[in-house]
This record gives C-alpha cells, structure tokens and sequence, in this order.
C-alpha cells in the first residue's frame, strides 16, 4: 500500500498562519511515501510568496511532487506573466514542470497547466498529454497510475464547466489507451469525488477524480480548510479528507471514501 497527502491552493500570502504548523505536523504524522501539492502556492506570485511557500514546503516529508497553478503566474506585471511567468517558481519551489514519482506500486506525474493567458483557466496540451501516455505505458498494468495537474477534469455540482482544464476530452481519450488510474486537483477550493466515466463516456476507461480545498489560505468557499489523504492498495483506493477544526486546534477526519476497481470501473464500497 502507498499513502500520498495531496494538498492545495495554499495561497502564501493569504495564508491563516494558526493554521502552518498544525498541517506540517500533521502531514508528518501521516507518513506519506509522496506529498502532492496540486498548484497555487502564492496568491500573487511575489518573490517573498514564494519564499514563504519554499519555506512550508522544506518542513514537510519528501519526495514531493508539486506543480503550479494559475496564481502562480503573475497576474499584474505584464512583462513577467508573458516574457518568464514561471520564473520565481522555477527558481524557488523547482525548476522541474514534469515531476514524477514512480515505484513498485505507483507512478505520479506531475502536469502544468497553468497558462499566461488565461487569468484563471488552464489547459493541457498534446505534448504533456503524449508524455503521460508514453511514460504510463512503458509501466507494469499493475502500477496505480496517478496524474496531479492544478485545473480539474470534472467539477461538483454548481460549478461552471469552463472551469474544467482545457482540451480535457482530448486527455481523457489519450489517457485512455494506457489508462491514468486517479486524477489529483485543486483550483476550486472545494473537495471533491467523482468518476470520468459519467462526463466524458470513453469506452473502456473510467478515472477517479480526487479534488481538494484549500489547506491553508483564508480563500475559504463555503468549505473549511482541508487535504486528502490518498490510500493506494492494488485496486483498493481510500480517500480521507482532514478538515480543520478550530476547536481542537487540529485537522480532523471528516469523511472517509473507499472505492474498487472492477471491469466497470470504479465502485464505491460501503
């Protein structure tokens, strides 16, 4: 079995600091083989955010594989968003826009679609979409294949469908030929669980999508500050979602989902 701790939108610079040190202990005590960081580490892409973020991440276990999103491109200095938007990230946090992590169980790769274009919304392109597909299809069958990009593949109730990445029907008949397993997001700031087989209806394939809020910035929307914790067990995935309780001072389990993967694809258990 492989633990991952998947965190997002920690928005440094719009941070509840009450909140740092409760998370990094916590996420230690869960004993991750990998932390995800799924995009927006600063609010504004400032140099000091990002320091500030660099400074979070170093108090956390490793290996990590983090990617940004789209508020980690800056969104007021024109020259930077267009000329080098990911300058002080790729300086700061990594250099490395194709993370991966792979072992005898699980294959992580990182995708960024944040895009200087856009304010808010993001895209993936052939090229990341080709790099997935060869690197999971070099890989064991029996690997469980994870993918992290900050924009999501589905959305909650509520939630306009622009919000989706960009191209994501092209990704999901791509992804389908060697399969991605589980799809990691953040962007919303709302925890989520669903299913690509009742969006995108691609023969064959069936990814579950994993979304999480915001760990730790004061951006709430109508959700307390969370992160998942994912469990890989061969064709068994748990998620948990640790809410933070102001009472205790401390993230608590909130809710617990189990699913398996059968030739139908994933079914909720229990």
């Amino acid at each position: 079995m492989r633990t991952l701790v998947h965190l997002s939108d920690l928005h440094f610079g719009r941070t509840d600091p009450a909140l740092l040190q409760p998370l990094a202990r916590q996420v230690d005590d869960v004993h991750p083989d990998v932390v995800v960081v799924s995009g927006d580490l600063t609010q504004r892409a400032t140099h000091s955010q990002f320091v500030e973020a660099r400074r979070f991440l170093d108090t956390l276990p490793h290996p990590q594989i983090v990617v940004p999103g789209n508020h980690d491109i800056p969104l007021y200095n024109a020259f930077r968003r267009f000329i080098s938007p990911l300058r002080d990230y790729c300086r700061i946090i990594t250099a490395d826009l194709h993370p991966e992590f792979i072992d005898d169980e699980i294959a992580v790769i990182g995708v960024n679609t944040a895009r200087s274009l856009t304010l808010k919304d993001g895209r993936i392109n052939a090229q990341q979409m080709a790099r997935v597909h060869s690197r999971f299809c070099n890989l064991d069958d029996r690997l469980t294949t994870i993918v992290v990009t900050h924009h999501p593949f589905d959305l909650p109730e509520g939630h306009e469908r622009a919000k989706i990445v960009g191209r994501a029907s092209l990704a999901m008949r791509t992804f389908a030929t060697c399969g991605a397993d589980i799809l990691l997001s953040g962007h919303l700031h709302v925890s989520h669980t669903s299913n690509t087989a009742v969006r995108y209806r691609v023969e064959g394939f069936a990814a579950l999508v994993v979304q999480a809020g915001t760990a730790a910035s004061t951006r709430e929307r109508g959700e307390a500050n969370t992160f998942n914790v994912v469990r890989c067990d061969g064709d068994d995935v748990g998620i948990e979602r640790m809410t933070w309780d102001a009472q205790f001072g401390r993230f608590l389990n909130a809710d617990k989902e189990a699913f398996h993967y059968t030739s139908q694809g994933w079914s909720p258990l229990g």
